[in-house]
């Protein structure tokens, strides 16, 4: 099932997909319902757990990109920042999937991203029962 939802992210309303991975029948399982339910309810708090998140990372990894583009292109694509709001110029939110669930009954989460140092690859966030595991490429969640 796909339909949109908007949502603030970096200071920003965006209109993103959501997407539930439905079974053959198109069914939704109990726990992906649990994960919808637990993501609207607690919506403030952890689009600022994502934020937070993807602003560590990107510390983390934006000298790499810039030192690929080049001084002169780095302030476009990979620039220095100081805080989180200045993602929003980087960062588009695109999708919102709640993933399938496996035998484990793990709730599963994954927002993508566009972002300008990795036009190839995106950018991900993948959240299982409301904590974030990994933030990287959008490989991590699809």
């Amino acid at each position: 099932m796909e339909r949109t939802t908007e949502n603030k992210i970096f200071g920003k309303e965006k209109v993103i997909i959501l997407s539930i991975d439905g079974n053959e029948e198109g069914e939704f399982h109990d726990v992906q319902k649990e994960a919808y339910t637990n993501l609207v309810e607690n919506m403030d708090d952890g689009i600022t757990k994502v934020e937070e998140a993807i602003f560590d990372y990107y510390q983390e990894v934006y000298m790499d990109y810039s030192e690929i583009v080049g001084e002169h292109e780095s302030d476009k694509f990979a620039p220095i920042i100081e805080n989180k709001e200045e993602l929003g110029h980087l960062v588009e939110p695109t999708q919102l999937i709640i993933r399938r669930v496996r035998r484990n009954e793990v709730r599963r989460i994954g927002l993508l991203f566009n972002c300008t140092w990795k036009i190839e690859h995106g950018l991900a966030v993948e959240i299982e029962h409301e904590e974030i595991v990994e933030v990287g490429f959008q490989d991590i969640v699809l």
